[in-house]
């Protein structure tokens, strides 16, 4: 029986080491599902932003099926531009530097890549990236070049392989090219083609079969989506896909104000989806990724059909290890610039959301602690294999995470995700938080002028009764003088209060109604604090519990087992204990009803429970 239950575990396959296995059982081949599970590579973006040379890939390529594939990385993909010239005067925005062919499609800049030359294209690349058992994929922009535009290059006919001809002429590039939706990024160099045309769509399907040619997996389609959308030419990009004979998944890139509405009608034609602007090696970049990951989680968007199998939500590249910067004109010369902790915690965030994990950084000087963290076993199940992921931060879902920023003091700060006040030390005084001043936890509050500067705050949403009284603050100015402040105080005494000190605005705001201009968005999420927390459930019924602290000091952040049963109906737990470990610490856990975890500024706490 022993032996039986010893070979059932080795098959069962339960780390990072057996999931190439997986990714590629259940990806390769025509008639299987694409992107069952949330991709995995390597890009070249965040480490040789558009310079990158056939030489420098291929190195990286190598290292990545010598060190990553076996953790389920199985993308080798160049990013942008790897048709234009590395010349002096040419940079992201210019203008007449790209290679183009005879029926003005981009082409490898035959310097950089040597072993395009004669027409050849990525063939040759594409070939050594499977010889080492890995995918392969380019970045693509919207539309036809402008280079091409004003060459005027003739249409290809991919059914006569000669030019294309309709209603008795031949067509050409500024036939079917929309000036007036040129990339607002890059505004010399690409623009929309009309689909409505058949010529529109002649050009787009013979650049996509030219990359099917080239042995070309996986495509990143960039300038089409977010502020940039062009359903028109995403829907038609779909369709070639979806007919043609070579299993190529269909990427989106970026994602600048995306909301769930609008991916729902995209998330169907592609594998995966960017729903942020680039994410750099910032802790602002980091932080902004915890709203719009919760949204996309609340929508059920995870993991939902798409192209020929599923699509994924794309928190972007992680811009981990030896890096460059963006917009430039060099490669890798500088680490990351987030520490440990913000590192951890965007590795979290991304597996807990189970966003495609795209690693960046060269592959040439990848260090120990950067690999231990992007081949962390637990980090890469989680990512691939959990379900019910959800952010437990809502207060209408889980409103059970508290927070206290210094224990020494025992202060309980109550952010948006709490509703409940503990004594505060020996001062008396009850401190709330929200992340900002347009926190959309805000609402459920509402707000009543007393008079005499006085501001009744209370919170009215979910009570647990009609007949209880709503929990309330008051808010006021700070008062100039000493007998002002008696006064207060003794009119007022025993009740809570906000106070506003200095020249800053009152920020607890009841109005939720009304939608924020981008620039109010912006501002928003400019100084993101606080504390969130995400769950999932493993597939052999382990719970996750990710706890994050957004705030600028260690924070302790505690919940209750019982509040998971809460949180998790469908696992019919009891709440009576949990056993497990913290990921990062590795501190073992036995029989415990409660969590308590003192989290370092910026960084997560990840716990495996197995409950009963």
């Amino acid at each position: 029986m022993a032996m039986k239950l010893l070979a059932l575990s080795f098959l069962c396959c339960v780390f990072s080491h057996c999931i190439t296995r997986v990714l590629s059982e259940t990806r390769t081949g025509d008639g299987e599902i694409r992107a069952s599970l949330p991709p995995r590579g390597w890009n070249s973006y965040d480490s040789f932003c558009w310079v990158i040379s056939e030489e420098e890939f291929l190195q990286n390529a190598e290292l990545v099926a010598q060190r990553l594939h076996a953790h389920g990385y199985e993308y080798a993909v160049i990013d942008y531009l790897w048709y234009r010239r590395h010349v002096k005067g040419a940079y992201v925005d210019s203008l007449g530097f790209d290679v183009i062919d005879e029926w003005g499609r981009m082409v490898p800049d035959p310097v950089r890549w040597p072993s395009s030359k004669g027409g050849n294209g990525f063939t040759d690349v594409a070939k050594k990236v499977h010889s080492m058992g890995l995918k392969f994929g380019i970045h693509i922009m919207r539309g036809i070049s402008t280079q091409a535009v004003n060459a005027n290059t003739p249409i290809l006919d991919i059914t006569t392989g000669s030019a294309y001809v309709e209603a008795g002429r031949q067509w050409h590039a500024r036939d079917i090219g929309i000036k007036e939706r040129s990339c607002a990024w890059m505004r010399n160099g690409f623009m929309s083609v009309n689909t409505k045309l058949g010529a529109g769509r002649a050009f787009l399907r013979s650049l996509h079969q030219q990359y099917a040619d080239w042995g070309i997996d996986f495509v990143k389609h960039d300038c089409v989506f977010g502020d940039d959308l062009d359903i028109d030419e995403i829907s038609f990009v779909s369709e070639v896909l979806r007919e043609s004979m070579t299993p190529i998944l269909y990427s989106l890139s970026p994602g600048t104000s995306v909301t769930p509405a609008m991916a729902k009608d995209v998330s169907g034609l592609v594998n995966m989806y960017r729903v942020t602007g680039d994410d750099w090696d910032t802790w602002g970049d980091v932080a902004s990724h915890f709203n719009v990951s919760r949204d996309f989680s609340a929508a059920n968007m995870i993991g939902a059909k798409g192209l020929l199998g599923k699509s994924w939500p794309d928190l972007d590249m992680l811009p981990l290890g030896w890096l460059t910067d963006p917009g430039v004109n060099h490669g890798p010369y500088r680490t990351s610039n987030l520490n440990l902790n913000e590192q951890r915690t965007q590795m979290t965030l991304w597996s807990m959301a189970k966003s495609p994990l795209m690693f960046g950084g060269d592959m040439r000087k990848l260090d120990e602690t950067t690999f231990n963290l992007i081949t962390n076993p637990t980090i890469l199940e989680i990512n691939a294999f959990s379900s019910d992921n959800m952010e437990a931060s809502d207060p209408h879902l889980f409103p059970y995470i508290t927070a206290a920023e210094d224990p020494q003091i025992r202060t309980r700060v109550v952010t948006g995700q709490s509703r409940s006040l503990t004594d505060a030390g020996t001062s008396g005084k009850r401190v709330l938080s929200l992340t900002s001043c347009k926190d959309e936890y805000a609402k459920g509050w509402s707000t009543k002028v007393l008079g005499g500067g006085l501001e009744q705050v209370c919170w009215n949403e979910k009570s647990r009764s009609k007949h209880q009284a709503p929990f309330c603050l008051y808010k006021r100015k700070a008062l100039l003088t000493s007998d002002e402040e008696a006064m207060y105080n003794q009119q007022h005494q025993g009740k809570l209060h906000l106070s506003a000190t200095g020249t800053m605005e009152f920020c607890l705001s009841a109005s939720s109604n009304r939608k924020l201009t981008s620039k109010e968005l912006k501002r928003a999420n400019a100084g993101p604090g606080g504390i969130r927390s995400w769950i999932a459930t493993g597939r052999r019924g382990e719970i996750y519990v990710a706890l994050f602290n957004l705030n600028p000091g260690k924070t302790v952040i505690s919940t209750n087992i019982a509040d998971l049963a809460k949180a998790l109906p469908s696992r019919h737990l009891t709440g009576d204990s949990c056993s497990g470990q913290e990921v990062w610490t590795g501190k073992e856990y036995v029989a415990i009803k409660s969590i308590s975890v003192a989290v370092e500024a910026h960084g997560c706490a990840l716990f495996v429970l197995n409950c009963s």
